[in-house]
């Protein structure tokens, strides 16, 4: 089982910038792709970024230029540096990791861009 713990959510200011953060604990070794995705309400959940453990990581249009993701293999976390906020980045934000195939999900953490 892997366990995943997000982070940093909060009230911003378009323009703004928030860094989420997700740890990821239990049985960890063996993954090899963590990924951030999001969920507007009534909206489906989409993909906001992802890394797999080569290091390769992919972006949603929406975001590139805005958001980074970076990893810390020795505190077992990962980061979604989120910059240039708009509105329509609010959101819950949920880490995802795939291990062996199996996927896991953390309970996600509130972004929300209002003036």
């Amino acid at each position: 089982q892997v366990q995943l713990v997000e982070s940093g959510g909060g009230l911003v200011q378009p323009g703004g910038s928030l860094r989420l953060s997700c740890a990821a604990s239990g049985s960890i070794f063996g993954i090899n792709a963590m990924g951030w995705y999001r969920q507007a309400p009534g909206e489906q959940r989409e993909l906001v970024a992802t890394i797999t453990s080569g290091g390769n990581t992919h972006y949603a249009d929406s975001v590139k230029g805005r958001f980074t993701f970076s990893g810390d293999n020795a505190k077992n976390t990962v980061y979604l540096q989120m910059n240039s906020l708009k509105p329509e980045d609010t959101a819950v934000y949920l880490c995802h990791a795939v291990r062996f195939g199996v996927n896991y999900w953390g309970k996600g953490t509130l972004v929300t861009v209002s003036s």
